[in-house]
């Protein structure tokens, strides 16, 4: 590269020289008006900066130099990285020149699988305690919620241990019929993947006792009487929770709120300049709020949305509405350019979908493996349609077996224009780790949550025995394979603090990562499956600003402190966003 640019100048040299000669045998020839041969002028070696960054430890994830001292920026663009001595050849009079002392800068975090509309919106009118092990505890918390949110329409809540309802000692609808019965109340499970609901709501949903369980969910049934128990799983949940968030001016207006004045400026506050929606619901009007946040100029962070694909839906009418949303513009903040779909469920419901079948039977499926909210063919017939269009797939999977059918999927009819992710990754069987790598699958690993740890692995074994529950998440397994490797939260089942997932990625051995690599999957790495790994996630010549300065180097202090670590300024296309 440095040859071609000495070429390059040396040829604009000669070309200037050429086109002067030949206008001046011109004026004596009168030929020069047949040679369209243009003057070029030369840019100037070095441009100044509009910001400076000195005197600091800048880890740059470029390879060729993985640190400088400086960094200079002229608008949004990073137009120097090096040398303290060096960097002044940039500095003129209007430049804003920062003194790190000493501090660590780095790109800006990316965090490819949260929830920031949903997890931030008041919509979700009240809190139940997970750790709570007696639901009729419950009645006199859902009684004041809804008298503290009057009215008629549905009264929504988080939270609880799908456990806890499992584990009562009556039908968790008669409990939660006792607390109200005059107006539809839905309560979302912790994890997010079941639903308790009182009988006005499932009389609003038509679901009975007659009613067949929908693609990747169950309605749940007393085993004696068969009358519906008020926990819905999975998809189930989801189709009572989609009538619950139909879209009205007034949660339109919760859901804008809660994005703007709460989690964008969280996630600046924790260093994260880019994000993916991981569960963009479109029928309930989420793509409305990202696009009013862009129209009113208050984004800040990139952001590509995960539209997602609803498992009960026509696939001709739906894949025909995922195409219409595409949007892929590199020089806006958002953009539509995601398919989140799922695969299976999760371990604790025994919805995951395995290769061999659970030792628990929770879901009232004989032999059960599991389910699938979309098939293997349906995943191939999704990619097919929507890759072409210009779509990458972020695909749920957690059990061995949704897994596998995600790698096959993508093995089938998958193309090298597509950069599709499996997320999750808990359960995988060893023969499918080296197909990460093989067919270009990025493996995105949630590990903020203590729950990934390697103390809790265990937990699982009544469920799914001790040689699956060992091993979960295996990302040094995956590393080792020469998979891509994401990190992320799934905010807000894991917080989104960048630290703490740092942190336990490289102390959850034997499935820890080195914290080069670790930094890694929370920057360079999640560009790549954003499709901006040429503009942002290193920092180098060209590149745009999105930057953040840490109060210490992480490669100074010890593992277990990592996540004690502050972010001091978040700058974000050029532009400070946040300074401690």
């Amino acid at each position: 590269m440095k040859k071609y640019k000495h070429y390059k100048q040396s040829f604009l040299a000669s070309l200037l020289m050429t086109s002067a000669l030949l206008t001046a045998c011109g004026n004596s020839t009168g030929t020069s008006s047949n040679m369209n041969i243009p003057i070029i002028p030369i840019a100037p070696t070095n441009e100044l900066a509009t910001q400076v960054f000195k005197n600091g430890q800048i880890y740059t994830l470029n390879e060729q130099q993985e640190w400088a001292d400086a960094v200079a920026i002229k608008n949004n663009k990073i137009i120097f990285v090096g040398s303290n001595s060096e960097v002044n050849n940039y500095v003129g009079a209007d430049t804003n020149i920062t003194d790190l002392n000493g501090k660590m800068m780095m790109p800006g975090f990316h965090d490819v699988h949260m929830h920031p509309i949903e997890s931030a919106s008041e919509n979700t009118q009240f809190r139940i305690d997970v750790n709570e092990q007696n639901p009729e505890n419950f009645i006199s918390i859902i009684k004041k919620a809804s008298q503290d949110n009057p009215g008629s329409g549905w009264l929504i809540g988080y939270g609880h241990s799908i456990f806890t309802l499992l584990d009562a000692t009556r039908s968790p609808l008669n409990i939660i019929d006792e607390a109200v019965s005059d107006r539809p109340v839905i309560i979302m499970e912790q994890t997010s993947h079941s639903m308790w609901v009182n009988s006005v709501a499932l009389s609003l949903v038509g679901f009975t006792k007659e009613t067949p369980h929908p693609k990747g969910g169950r309605i749940l049934r007393d085993e004696s009487t068969g009358a519906l128990n008020g926990i819905l799983i999975d998809n189930a949940g989801n189709i009572a929770m989609d009538l619950a968030m139909a879209p009205t001016t007034e949660s339109l207006s919760k859901d804008y709120d809660g994005l703007v004045n709460f989690t964008l400026p969280e996630l600046a506050k924790h260093g994260i300049t880019s994000i993916s929606d991981a569960r963009s619901f479109w029928q309930r009007d989420d793509h409305k709020t990202w696009l009013k946040a862009q129209e009113n100029k208050a984004l800040t962070a990139r952001v590509s949305v995960g539209l997602w694909a609803y498992p009960s839906a026509d696939d001709i009418e739906q894949l025909t509405d995922l195409k219409a949303l595409y949007t892929n513009n590199s020089e806006s903040y958002l953009r539509f350019n995601q398919i989140k779909l799922y695969s299976d469920g999760i371990i604790v419901n025994a919805t995951s979908a395995m290769l061999s079948e659970y030792n628990l039977d929770l879901i009232g499926i004989p032999q059960n493996k599991g389910l699938n909210y979309f098939t293997q063919a349906r995943i191939e017939k999704y990619i097919k349609a929507l890759e072409p269009a210009g779509f990458d797939f972020h695909m749920h999977a957690i059990g061995d077996r949704g897994i596998r059918e995600a790698l096959n999927a993508v093995e089938n009819v998958g193309s090298e224009q597509g950069r599709h992710r499996i997320t999750h990754v808990e359960i995988i069987h060893p023969d499918d780790i080296p197909r990460f790598a093989q067919l270009n699958v990025t493996a995105d690993a949630q590990v903020a949550g203590d729950f990934t740890n390697p103390e809790h692995w265990h937990e699982n074994d009544e469920l799914i025995g001790n040689a699956r529950s060992d091993n979960a998440v295996p990302i040094k397994s995956l590393d080792e394979a020469n998979a891509r490797i994401t990190l992320s939260s799934d905010w807000n089942v894991s917080p989104f603090n960048p630290f703490i997932g740092l942190q336990n990625a490289v102390t959850r051995v034997p499935q820890e990562l080195t914290l080069a690599k670790a930094i890694k999957a929370y920057t360079l790495n999640s560009a790549y499956v954003m499709r901006q790994e040429d503009m942002v996630g290193s920092i180098e010549v060209g590149k745009l600003a999105d930057l953040v300065v840490l109060d210490r180097n992480l490669f100074d202090i010890e593992p277990n402190t990592i996540n004690q670590t502050q972010i001091m300024i978040t700058i974000f296309d050029g532009q400070v966003i946040y300074q401690k």
